[in-house]
């Protein structure tokens, strides 16, 4: 029987290319998003069905988790993609941005995690596969605190289930990707403004200058390659636990990991500051 897996956050990006490459593959696809009235192409595809999910609203990850189990009987893998950036200084932040900042990158993949936690348990095991960034396990650029402190909570989260879930034949694996070309990098970026207050005006332009040449710098990855870690991750073909994608991420680790945190913070804040 064919595997199959459930990915959140399918609509674009990312998510909708690791949904094509796995139904091309053969296996059956549980995409989720949170417009599915509003997609024409995964539609086209015999072993994907779509299914209504804001991982943000719990009743919604209920009832999406149930439909899916149900209309293939068992779900081996899960793939926590759906996710979003805030950027800009802290102090700018409106409360709401703070929260939907959390809600979708760290509450988001434990609602789903929950849900699916006793349909795994009752089939003797199970994969999530976590979409985290190499933000998660190391600084990179300024003004991303919040993005940072959703993405290390992921990771805490992460390495925490570990110990829990391995009694049960549950894996767990992330991924730490940079941004990727062809997934709507700029536009899922949002960023804190407040008109009044112009001290971080010079390091808000710098910051911006470099996102906005991120897709003709060479700064982004092929989205192909971090579909085809995904993969390998989940037909078993790596063992990873982490799985570190793109130059930027890996020699910024190699950085972190070769001098004292003091050094490395100063090092990034040069570039910018």
């Amino acid at each position: 029987m064919s595997k199959t897996v459930f990915i959140t956050g399918t609509s674009s990006g990312l998510g909708k290319l690791t949904a094509i490459r796995f139904a091309e593959l053969g296996w059956n696809v549980a995409a989720a998003m949170r417009t599915p009235e509003k997609e024409t192409e995964l539609t086209a595809y015999d072993n994907i069905k779509i299914f209504k999910l804001d991982v943000t609203k719990v009743e919604q990850v209920q009832m999406a988790v149930e439909q899916a189990i149900a209309a293939f009987g068992k779900i081996d893998v899960v793939v926590n993609n759906a996710g979003m950036g805030t950027y800009g200084p802290l102090e700018l932040a409106k409360e709401d941005a703070i929260d939907w900042q959390f809600a979708v990158n760290a509450r988001g993949p434990i609602n789903v995690i929950r849900k699916f936690l006793p349909h795994y348990r009752a089939n003797g095991g199970g994969m999530f596969i976590n979409i985290s960034s190499f933000m998660g396990i190391t600084t990179a650029v300024p003004l991303g605190s919040l993005y940072n402190m959703s993405k290390f909570a992921l990771e805490g989260l992460t390495e925490g289930l570990y110990y829990e879930l391995k009694p049960f034949n549950i894996e767990l694996r992330l991924i730490e990707q940079g941004g990727s070309t062809g997934n709507n990098f700029k536009e899922s970026i949002t960023w804190n403004r407040d008109e009044n207050i112009k001290d971080y005006d010079d390091l808000m332009t710098k910051v911006q200058n470099l996102m906005n040449t991120a897709d003709t710098s060479g700064q982004l990855d092929d989205p192909q390659i971090i579909v085809d870690a995904i993969v390998a991750l989940a037909t078993g073909e790596s063992k990873k636990f982490r799985t570190v994608i793109g130059a930027a991420g890996n020699d910024l680790m190699a950085l972190r990991n070769s001098v004292p945190i003091e050094d490395y913070l100063e090092t990034i804040a040069n570039n910018y500051i």
